[in-house]
């Protein structure tokens, strides 16, 4: 009898999206999408093929339904996920040209549906903000999940067998996770997917530990093979030795037991240790984040972004329609701070509002009609939502927030529209916050150098982070091929950040942040030490953030960051900032 060859150990890694470890037999799942062939109908067919078609769309209607409604005491944007899914299949311009490809094309259904998913996703491809080209991938999921049902292979899973499992897959859906959710299911791992993809998103409100953007993990892993997940350094070990496995049980308790005395610091106040005050807030999508925010801790919202409103439609919201969300935002968060920011999208974002931008597109949507400049540009749309905004701030302490500025003449043109949807209410006599707060991001270095003309017109600033580091570096941090180059640490980023913050605080403006810098405990110190006082992020950092918050004595960090910022080696930098937060642990 021949004998088996051992196991080969090997290690993956992508990207850390939930922190925790993770020990288990890997439980493989595959993707119908990459599966599908090209198959010729008859003509007397072709009907028939249309009929199963809807067949399936209907059965997925009802499916993705059925999860929603049971998803009653779970995390708030689990619930919003599955809604964008459910929009995405009731889509016309989805299931409409299907039908139209399978009758002219006489091809089977699964064809005809990832031929007009591929158009969908390319439009999304084009994109140049990370978050909203992500949501090309919510449209893949939902027709991955539509394919499943027409190859007779629907997504809805019977209990599986074993226990610690890890799901490795290609690309996972929220739906897909919500199969598993009841499940013993303790890690996910994917071959694709970004830090602000759904999936990422809703594996972080899940806090189960998740790598994504593996790359080849579905091919090269079998099934039931021993796996240890690294949600925090994001990596994958697959048949690890006994020794390993022994280290990361420790691991994995040290952990599990850090993450328990975190979840105490909930009710607790974000104070240094020299007494100083820091505001934590949080960043939403939805309505439906609000249960999330309070159970955080969190001090507010510090930025609603309001692109989720749009996203799934292929239509702008109705100034009704978004003074819904923005009213029940506010009511929700009882007098704590909402954080409004106006729509941060582009004519390459598949904005169908005017067809004369239609030709506008360029080959880098980053440097294009995009944000304010899309706002200014359609002054109707722009002011429909500053009047719904405005109409909400009677229901809790609303400001507004407008990305992108790069110009004085821009905020200029934004504060008098502002006081003309002011003008408009009043003459119909809508109650709203006559003092409302107008803030803007500072996201690109022209506005970071050129401060001073902010500071001047706003009554806050905000930083993303995101933005101003790709923008300074010149670095698509979604392009695999120089996302190596993205670094928070660069010489360039730090002196951006310590003029914008210094600036700010020498002409008494208040300054948040709200990018993923503010959300990384790596950086709490040195931000701190630079003089921020105020960080929006994802709920579920908020309590790590704050420790660090909690343990640090400002008059101490202060200089030491004031040093760092002025270093022009790399090197010199990320040696003095791991220095800077081992002192006070």
């Amino acid at each position: 009898m021949k004998e088996s060859k051992p196991a080969i150990s090997f290690a993956l890694h992508g990207l850390p999206i939930s922190g925790g470890i993770a020990i288990g037999q890997a439980h493989l799942v595959s993707q119908a999408t990459l599966e599908v062939s090209r198959l010729t109908i008859a003509p007397r067919m072709v009907e028939k093929e249309v009929t199963r078609f809807e067949t399936a769309m209907t059965n997925v209607r009802a499916e993705l339904g059925a999860i929603k409604n049971n998803l009653e005491n779970s995390p708030a944007e689990m619930r919003a996920f599955i809604h964008v899914h459910c929009m995405i299949i009731e889509d016309p311009e989805l299931s409409k040209a299907t039908r139209q490809i399978i009758r002219e094309q006489r091809c089977n259904a699964e064809w005809a549906l990832v031929q007009q998913m591929n158009l969908l996703v390319e439009q999304f491809d084009r994109i140049d903000d990370a978050y909203l080209r992500e949501r090309g991938h919510d449209i893949r999921q939902a027709v991955e999940r539509v394919v499943r049902e027409l190859a007779g292979h629907p997504a809805s899973r019977k209990s599986i067998k074993g226990e610690n499992l890890i799901v490795v897959a290609h690309d996972l859906s929220p739906a897909d996770m919500m199969t598993f959710k009841n499940m013993n299911v303790v890690s996910f791992v994917t071959d694709v997917g970004a830090t602000t993809s759904h999936t990422a998103i809703l594996a972080r409100g899940m806090d189960i530990p998740t790598v994504l953007g593996l790359h080849n993990a579905r091919q090269l892993i079998r099934d039931k093979e021993t796996l240890i997940v690294d949600g925090t350094r994001g990596v994958l070990i697959v048949n690890p030795d006994p020794r390993i496995i022994e280290e990361y049980e420790l691991r994995k308790t040290q952990f599990e037991l850090e993450r328990s005395k975190l979840k105490l610091l909930k009710t607790t106040h974000a104070t240094t240790l020299d007494k100083i005050k820091i505001d934590l807030l949080a960043n939403i999508e939805v309505p439906e984040d609000v249960t999330t925010v309070l159970e955080s801790g969190a001090e507010g919202v510090g930025l609603f972004r309001t692109e989720f409103i749009f996203l799934g439609r292929g239509d702008m919201p109705s100034e009704d329609e978004q003074f819904e969300a923005y009213r029940k935002t506010a009511k929700n968060m009882e007098g704590r701070p909402v954080v409004i920011r106006t729509f941060d999208l582009g004519n390459d974002k598949v904005l169908h509002v005017d067809e004369a931008h239609s030709d506008r597109r360029r080959e880098n949507p980053a440097l294009g009609l995009r944000s304010v400049r899309l706002s200014l540009a359609e002054p109707k749309i722009f002011l429909a939502q500053l009047r719904a905004i405005l109409r909400a701030s009677k229901f809790g302490k609303v400001k507004i927030l407008v990305p992108m500025f790069s110009h004085a003449f821009q905020v200029d043109q934004t504060l008098a529209l502002l006081e003309q949807a002011k003008s408009s209410l009043r003459g119909e006599k809508i109650a709203f916050d006559e003092d409302i707060e107008i803030g803007g991001m500072i996201e690109v270095p022209a506005a970071a150098l050129a401060i001073g003309m902010f500071l001047r017109r706003l009554d806050f600033l905000s930083i993303g982070t995101n933005d101003l580091i790709q923008y300074t570096l010149a670095i698509n941090r979604a392009d695999e091929q120089v996302a190596n180059l993205y670094d928070p640490l660069h010489p360039a980023v730090l002196m951006l950040l310590s003029h914008i913050i210094s600036s700010a605080e020498k002409a008494g403006v208040p300054i948040s942040m709200c990018g993923e810098m503010a959300g990384d405990p790596n950086f709490t110190r040195l931000l701190l030490g630079l003089g921020l006082r105020q960080f929006s992020m994802f709920p579920a950092r908020i309590p790590a953030v704050k420790q660090r918050i909690k343990q640090s004595d400002i008059s101490e960090i202060e200089p030491l960051a004031r040093r760092i910022a002025r270093l022009d080696e790399p090197a010199k930098i990320a040696e003095q900032v791991e220095k800077l937060n081992a002192t006070q642990q």
